[in-house]
């Protein structure tokens, strides 16, 4: 028997909203304030949102276990996946020297923390990103940054500040193609309005990401390098959007940002090198952040070594993430199980959609073509690079399962909480709260984005989730579709950084266990100020500048 969703269950949208709210409130204040072990909190939030789905949004009960269910295997696979081999890979690499001798070359480039940060975190991080997106990049890069001497809180709060720009164009351009095919938009158009709105923040946060780490005025001692970072990345991120398209956007992007500095580091290095390892302001937390000392010099045979693994892991992220290389992997093994109770037995109704529209609910074991496998054969070639027998290579991955142990367990009790908000309707009761909102709603809608990214921890499925009710507000208000659609990606990125997924990824990546809640409540504030900025220029775009949300020919 189908069950249609209900979004206002009490007839009074305050009730309703605040109710919907409990689960991702629960959440937050037990990593939060409450300090509660991660796991522990998910389970929480989990257990929250099943009584919330089933006494107050009268969803069945096997329906609403079978949801979570369903955003539990969605954890494992792929998000879990990821972190489990992106893991391994820093093991293999650690425990043969290998990691020490990447480390040196990358300090070789730049001894200075901030320019170690542009280029890391933001540069090298968006190509992960554009390549592989799901947890990738701050997985990569707050391993690199906490062996490079970063504090734990360094390593994993500036990594999730740095992985924002470039979110809506991940996974050569998931979330905005998406977006399109779900709910109707033209892929060209909505992309070219993203590319409208990002590039001023792509430009905006690296000044940021400085600014987060060492203050104000550490920022313009380095401000000439900041500027080629942003705009060599800002400049073809807006002419590939507009002009090409959105699957190729980050990688390009961050190909030719990264360039740009390393060419202009051999010209131009600062005054005063910043050699802190620790937040500004910070310093005593973080735990065993190591004093910087001077990188040793190696051949270019270890070298070459060191890099080797990292080279080939870009190289199987990049071809994984090919959608012919994708096809033809799941052409050879990606069996679907559509959840027996809950696959078409869920429909949304007005106003969210224009027709009654079932849900599907069907969990597609991709192990071929995820990410993860790609991390996990390139770990495992690049084991044998670096002269591995078969046998420590199995030992050193059941050590890895072991060491992720509960951020696997977290990251799946988070993704089942976020999927069953979803097809309970909690989560578009939170939505429709924004739209309610009138003139304002250029920037409320674009908060709607960022907590649906901060809910699910995917802009991808934020789109999915919201993108239709953007379409349908933007009409009713005589605002472009396209401008709020691009809202909801664009407004959606700056969510990345404090959903929980991505928090656990960046605390297992550092091996800061059970710190979530630090993490948390450092980039929380940078998240909201970030978003309602994002709000504000949409907001100038809908009625002060809007020449810049016509439609492209």
């Amino acid at each position: 028997m189908v069950w249609q969703q209900i979004y206002d269950p009490f007839g009074n949208m305050v009730i309703s909203t605040l109710l919907a709210a409990v689960p991702v409130a629960v959440m937050l204040i037990c990593l939060g304030l409450l300090h509660i072990k991660a796991h522990i909190a998910a389970a929480l939030g989990l257990v929250s949102a099943l009584a919330i789905a089933v006494l107050a949004y009268g969803m069945p009960a096997e329906m609403a276990g079978k949801a979570a269910l369903l955003g539990g295997f969605t954890g494992l696979l792929p998000i879990g996946w990821i972190v489990l081999n992106i893991i391994f890979l820093q093991q293999l690499a650690e425990q043969n020297g290998s990691f020490k001798v990447l480390q040196d070359s990358l300090s070789g480039i730049t001894t200075d923390r901030r320019l170690q940060l542009l280029l890391i975190a933001f540069c090298f991080g968006a190509f992960f990103e554009g390549a592989a997106g799901f947890g990738t990049p701050v997985a990569v890069t707050a391993g690199i940054l906490i062996g490079l001497g970063f504090s734990p809180l360094a390593a994993s709060g500036l990594s999730l500040i740095a992985n924002t720009a470039p979110v809506a164009f991940g996974a050569l351009g998931s979330p905005v193609i998406t977006l399109a095919k779900v709910h109707g938009y033209d892929l060209m158009q909505v992309t070219a309005m993203i590319g409208r709105q990002l590039p001023f923040f792509s430009l905006l946060v690296p000044f940021w990401l400085i600014w987060a780490f060492a203050g104000r005025k550490a920022m313009l001692e380095i401000w000439p390098a900041i500027l080629v970072t942003g705009l060599s990345f800002a400049i073809p991120q807006y002419l590939v959007s507009n002009f090409i398209g959105p699957e190729l956007v980050d990688i390009i992007a961050a190909l030719v940002s990264m360039t740009s500095l390393i060419l202009f580091l051999r010209v131009w290095q600062p005054r005063k090198i910043w050699r802190s390892p620790s937040l500004k302001g910070h310093e005593n937390d973080g735990g065993d952040a190591k004093a910087e000392v001077a990188p040793a010099v190696h051949s270019k045979a270890a070298l070459m070594q060191a890099w080797t693994p990292w080279i080939i892991l870009t190289a199987f992220v990049f071809v994984w993430g090919l959608p012919p290389v994708k096809a033809f992997l799941n052409s050879l093994y990606a069996p679907a199980f559509p959840m027996p109770g809950l696959h078409n037995m869920v429909e949304k109704v007005a106003p969210v959609v224009a027709k009654p529209t079932k849900e599907a609910a069907v969990y597609t074991l991709n192990i071929l073509s995820a990410t993860g496998t790609g991390i996990l054969l390139s770990a495992i070639v690049g084991a044998l690079v670096m002269k591995y027998k078969p046998l420590e290579i199995v030992r050193t991955f059941g050590r890895t399962a072991w060491l992720v142990r509960y951020s696997l367990a977290t990251i799946v009790l988070m993704l089942g909480l976020g999927t069953l908000t979803r097809y309970s309707g909690t989560d578009t009761t939170l939505g429709l709260a924004f739209a309610n909102t009138g003139v304002l709603y250029p920037f409320f809608g674009t908060l709607m984005g960022w907590i649906g990214v901060a809910m699910t921890g995917s802009d991808t499925a934020s789109n999915v989730l919201f993108g239709g009710m953007q379409k349908v507000a933007a009409e009713q208000l005589g605002l472009s579709p396209n401008l709020m659609g691009a809202a909801n990606s664009s407004g959606g990125v700056m969510g990345k950084m404090i959903d929980a997924q991505s928090i656990v990824v960046a605390s297992t990546a550092t091996r800061w266990f059970n710190h979530e809640g630090d993490i948390l409540r450092y980039v929380f504030f940078h998240s909201i100020a970030l978003a309602c900025l994002v709000g504000i220029f949409v907001t100038l775009q809908a009625y002060v500048f809007p020449f810049t949300a016509m439609v492209v020919h």
